[in-house]
């Protein structure tokens, strides 16, 4: 049986996924459409990511404390965020990415260490 913690990182990944498609892919896609046209889209993909986000919320909650799903979420929301911006979207890649998920890592130890 998969475990309660590997189930709920793997729909909140797949969650972020969606999200970050439906939060930032219009700008590059839909750039010459109205901003209504973006919305609805984004509208139609984040259903998908609510679809994986709740049940991953009700999984893990009780294993994780909710503060422990929040940095969780906000950790993989980064480590998907990060090469979406730069292989989809174009951005370049900076060192500053590296403070920003050493930072990530401090609230990971502080939130889990106990």
């Amino acid at each position: 049986m998969v475990s309660v913690a590997f189930r709920t990182v793997g729909l909140l990944f797949l969650s972020n996924v969606f999200m970050t498609f439906a939060w930032y892919a219009h700008l590059k896609n839909l750039s010459g459409r109205a901003w209504f046209v973006a919305a609805f889209a984004s509208w139609g993909i984040a259903f998908f990511e609510y679809m994986v986000q709740v049940p991953a919320n009700r999984i893990g909650y009780g294993t994780f404390t909710l503060p422990q799903l929040k940095i969780m979420q906000e950790v993989i929301a980064l480590a998907v965020f990060a090469p979406f911006s730069v292989w989809y979207m174009g951005q370049p890649l900076k060192l500053d990415y590296l403070w920003a998920c050493l930072c990530l890592l401090g609230a990971v130890y502080f939130i889990f260490r106990s």
